[in-house]
């Protein structure tokens, strides 16, 4: 994990339930996600919200380093889950 995020994302279980959001706002790493799945530009999201393209690029960094120590078995794959 490279933790460069670190400065950019927090989790408090008092914004948003706790889901991981960009410090300072309400801006969830997943609608960050979300948004540039659905062909959002860094630009669009820098403009509609409150946010740097750091800080997208930290949302980016944050989603890596949660899916980077899943391990996936065999089982789960034949199952579809």
């Amino acid at each position: 994990m490279s933790a460069q995020w670190i400065q950019r994302i927090e989790i408090n279980p008092q914004i948003l339930v706790g889901k991981p959001v960009i410090k300072g706002t309400r801006i969830s790493v997943e609608l960050v996600l979300e948004e540039l799945a659905h062909g959002a530009t860094p630009e669009y999201l820098v403009s509609e919200y409150d946010v740097t393209e750091e800080d997208i690029h930290a949302a980016l960094l944050y989603a890596r380093d949660s899916v980077a120590g899943e391990q996936v078995f065999e089982e789960r794959l034949a199952a579809g889950k």
